[in-house]
């Protein structure tokens, strides 16, 4: 198992529950941070603090529209951190295998 050099940072982006919600309203659509915001019952400057996560993580990109910035998710990315929980989880059904193996020998 490889695991890619910002694992780190995409799940401990991952890891926020509003960092979460921000990714799933960018995926498909760009939304602008201004919009993002006024979503949330916090501050503009964290919820951009939230993007800025999500940004080094590579899960989004911004792109300047006029004044405002437009977020979309990167699924590529995403792709990247399924697979690595895949190839995770793939392991753990080998060794589960392997037990009920050993159980179910007759001794």
């Amino acid at each position: 198992m490889v695991v890619d050099q910002g694992a780190d940072r995409v799940f401990h982006a991952l890891a926020d529950a509003t960092r979460r919600d921000i990714l799933a309203r960018v995926i498909h659509d760009g939304w602008s941070v201004s919009a993002l915001a006024s979503r949330y019952p916090m501050s503009f400057a964290a919820v951009q603090k939230h993007v800025a996560v999500l940004e080094r993580a590579g899960l989004v990109t911004k792109e300047r529209r006029g004044r405002e910035q437009v977020v979309h998710g990167e699924v590529t990315t995403l792709r990247r951190a399924a697979g690595l929980l895949g190839e995770i989880e793939e392991l753990w059904r080998h060794r589960v295998r392997g037990i009920e193996d050993v159980l179910g020998r007759d001794t």
